[in-house]
């Protein structure tokens, strides 16, 4: 069983507490793409983790996690994520946790050239979380950067991480005028946490040929959600990674595999961290006081998420895209405090309706079209079946079901593992 658990949205919909939920059913999780720029809150019973490396497995006794060659891996950030996981009682093994040796190192210089581009752009910016993630991508498809791997041979690093670094310098001085950067500091770095992690550096394909001959079940947890694709998404307000279902396997370390499932996470409302169009998105008052029952803050960054209405038409086309089989629909409970619940069904553009989801230069001239819903008004936070659910709250389950065109399996009602109902 190969299963992949992907986002709908923007993001920040609940993967990881799916994953953590869902993983005592896989007996191996595997993270394909991104690095450390989103964060996944998991809240179960050993307490409450912010990841953003590491796969959500990692919390799941009996579960091998693997880092995939898809993923760009700041290893200052990984080693202190382990450091502090550790220290919660949280046993992290070679055997439990494996890096694949072709994923990509984000090195100190990425995140420097991310915040130097952030302030050039300034009021143009794109909202990067100014963690490296563009420039260690883009240097990944020139050829230009360095693989989990080469850590295992210090001399051949060094020989390679060298021109590479002075030809960076090139851009950091003449570009941007700062000082350049010492390669032997760099190195020094690298070589040291490499040293701490290199018990779990392994052939990500060797490891999953054994797997699947061994019929292991596998989850593929994404990062980000479909609208931050670097293909599909609303470009250029995405991230730099392909984020789609479709890329799993490939991400992960074994490309001729075929997914079985694939389980979309979309929020009971919208919400988005960074720059870009957000047709739904509320303000003011209404925003915060959505924010604050939705606690609606980045696990990476802590910045306030713009929040707002479900939409219909961005999630049916990101289920669309995911190839969702079935969906999971979190925080329905942070909607139990509305009298009316609105959802975006629909926009106006230049004066005529859309059904259909677009990126391209309309988007920025989109306005939603709404329709509003009778609230439930009490806490559900307790309920562990469909039938124990306020009619209000089937209702409002049934209509995006029916909107976005794709089953509803799971509903989550409380940030806990057990707070959650199968439909």
């Amino acid at each position: 069983m190969l299963t992949a658990i992907v986002g709908v949205n923007w993001g920040d919909e609940g993967k990881g507490r799916m994953v953590d939920l869902l993983s005592s059913e896989y007996d191996i999780i595997v993270r394909y793409q991104g690095g450390n720029n989103a964060g996944h809150t998991v809240v179960n019973d050993k307490g409450r983790f912010i990841l953003n490396l590491l796969p959500s497995g990692i919390l799941r006794e009996g579960t091998v996690n693997v880092m995939g060659p898809g993923m760009v891996i700041d290893l200052e950030h990984l080693v202190g994520e382990i450091a502090g996981l550790k220290e919660k009682g949280i046993k992290i093994t070679g055997e439990n946790l494996k890096i694949s040796d072709k994923a990509t190192i984000c090195l100190p210089y990425h995140k420097l050239l991310d915040a130097l581009e952030e302030d050039r752009l300034a009021d143009q910016k794109f909202g990067s979380t100014r963690r490296g993630i563009a420039p260690v991508y883009g240097d990944k498809y020139m050829k230009k950067t360095i693989r989990i791997g080469e850590l295992l041979n210090p001399e051949a690093l060094r020989r390679r991480l060298f021109p590479i670094v002075e030809w960076k310098n090139l851009l950091i001085e003449k570009g941007y005028g700062k000082e350049k950067i010492d390669a032997e500091e760099i190195y020094s770095k690298i070589t040291a946490y490499g040293e701490a992690i290199k018990e779990h550096i392994t052939d990500a394909g060797e490891f999953f040929d054994a797997a699947l001959v061994q019929n292991k079940r596998i989850m593929f947890e994404a990062q980000l959600g479909a609208l931050r694709d670097i293909d599909y998404g609303i470009f250029p307000y995405t991230s730099s990674s392909s984020t789609i279902a479709a890329y799993a396997p490939l991400g992960a370390g074994v490309p001729y595999a075929k997914l079985d499932g694939v389980i979309g996470i979309t929020k009971a409302y919208s919400s988005c961290v960074g720059e870009g169009p957000f047709t739904v998105e509320m303000s003011g008052d209404e925003a915060e006081a959505l924010r604050r029952a939705g606690n609606e803050y980045g696990a990476a960054t802590g910045r306030a998420r713009r929040v707002g209405a479900f939409d219909v038409p961005a999630s049916r086309y990101g289920a669309k895209i995911q190839g969702a089989t079935c969906l999971a629909l979190t925080k329905l409970d942070v909607l139990s405090y509305m009298d009316k619940i609105p959802v975006c069904v629909a926009y106006e553009v230049d004066g005529k309706r859309l059904d259909g989801f677009v990126t391209d230069d309309r988007l920025y001239r989109a306005k939603p079209v709404f329709e509003y819903f009778d609230g439930f008004k009490e806490d559900i936070g307790g309920c562990r079946k469909k039938s124990e659910l306020p009619i209000n709250a089937v209702k409002y389950i049934e209509f995006i079901e029916r909107a976005v065109g794709v089953k509803i399996k799971y509903v989550s009602v409380g940030a806990e593992r057990r707070d959650y109902i199968i439909m």
